[in-house]
């Protein structure tokens, strides 16, 4: 049978499979400040040794740099078993920075109790393992299969990924016909938030503090602005998702800043906030509800002038195309392998499967995710992914390419 040809093939390079894996944990990749090509071209230094063919597609230092990143190069590989549909695996190999209060070396892929630590383990270096060693799984159990699967593994997913699935997308560098993403559940995901991160900066007048009212202070602006959004904040209990439990949108005020020293009144404040979007909103409608609304508090400080400046925006993933085939294979071969239902869900963070979805490509969310992406301490510290998910993820996308491609 195809399903115990690709079980021994899986099981035949286990040790290399984690091996592989550490040494994408223990190359940092972090994002900011986003200097990604080295951990790119380890990557693809690593896949061509397990005798996959690699594209590298490095994106121009111009278009980078205005991102606001250092060096970004996206991998593509191509595997082609006959005449079919295209399947992408997707995932990203950039991670957020480590931060304090780990207890394991967050670039040290050490192995405890079955746990594989380090940052990007769970998010998403564990499905580039997850994807590669599913591949050559089908190809070692030499499975007659009718189609191409693409790896495609990305570096600026965590500012937005402009510059790695869109960038391949929207240059037809890869036309797939559907895709999988880095999965950050048991579950099959089908449905996730968005996020739009705008910057409100207030310009005022700097004074004297003994003459205070020679100025325009910026942050008693500010103050009004805050004011308006958390008053718009307590609205949204009353919008809940119709997806499964995504809730309702959310807003953080992240950060503020702003003044020049205790006794001069401030001439200019800033403040980041952090909007999520439920799959029912549109992101652009909201970014003009936001601005008017943080206009119309400023009014009351005649002398001051405020800017608004988008700095992220990801939609949430609505598929235009359905997903129900693709989700409905995995949740069955996942059940198999676990040994327990595994259904569809949703989760409340933004991720760049939404970039297939806009170009019109069925695609579900799927890999070597813990039960919840709050299990695996994703983006926190000791960020870690267990072992057996790995392993038994890997049987789940390896036995689903198979399904799809028409080789069981």
């Amino acid at each position: 049978m195809i399903a115990e040809r690709i079980a021994t093939a899986l099981t035949e390079r286990t040790d290399h499979q984690i091996e592989f894996l550490k040494e994408l944990v223990r190359l940092p990749s972090d994002n900011p400040p986003g200097d990604c090509a080295p951990h790119a071209e380890l990557t693809a230094a690593r896949l061509e040794a397990l005798g996959l063919i690699v594209e590298r597609h490095p994106v121009p230092e111009a278009v980078v740099a205005v991102s606001g990143l250092r060096s970004v190069m996206n991998l593509v590989v191509r595997h082609r078993f006959g005449d079919g549909p295209t399947i992408a695996l997707n995932a990203h190999g950039d991670a957020v920075p480590p931060g304090a209060n780990w207890t394991h070396d967050p670039y040290g892929g050490q192995i405890v109790n079955g746990r594989l630590y380090g940052r990007g383990a769970a998010v998403s270096k564990s499905d580039f393992a997850t994807y590669a060693y599913a591949l050559l799984a089908l190809k070692q159990a030499a499975v007659a299969a009718s189609g191409t699967v693409e790896l495609h593994f990305t570096y600026d997913e965590e500012t937005g990924g402009n510059l790695g699935p869109k960038w391949l997308l929207d240059r037809r560098i890869s036309a797939p016909d559907m895709a999988i993403c880095a999965g950050l559940s048991y579950a099959v995901v089908t449905a996730h938030n968005g996020c739009l991160h705008l910057e409100v900066e207030l310009l005022g007048r700097s004074a004297h503090a003994a003459r205070p009212e020679t100025g325009a202070d910026a942050l008693e602006a500010a103050t009004h602005v805050l004011q308006a959004l958390y008053r718009e904040r307590a609205s949204y209990a009353d919008k809940v998702s119709r997806y499964f439990d995504l809730g309702s949108p959310r807003m953080v005020i992240g950060r503020i800043e702003g003044g020049i020293n205790t006794n001069v009144v401030p001439d200019r404040a800033v403040l980041r906030l952090d909007r999520r979007l439920i799959p029912e909103e549109n992101g652009e409608q909201v970014e003009r509800e936001l601005k008017a609304s943080i206009m119309a508090a400023t009014e009351r400080c005649p002398d001051i002038r405020c800017n608004v400046r988008r700095l992220l925006l990801a939609e949430p993933l609505i598929s235009s195309a359905s997903p129900d085939v693709l989700a409905q294979i995995l949740s069955r071969q996942a059940s198999k392998v676990f040994g327990e239902p595994i259904g569809t869900a949703g989760i409340p963070l933004y991720t760049d499967a939404r970039h297939y979805a806009a170009h019109g490509i069925p695609v579900v969310l799927y890999g070597a995710g813990p039960r919840s992406f709050l299990d695996a301490n994703a983006h926190g510290a000791d960020e870690h992914v267990a072992i057996a998910d790995l392993q038994r993820a890997t049987e789940v996308i390896a036995l689903t390419l198979a399904e799809l491609l028409h080789a069981v």
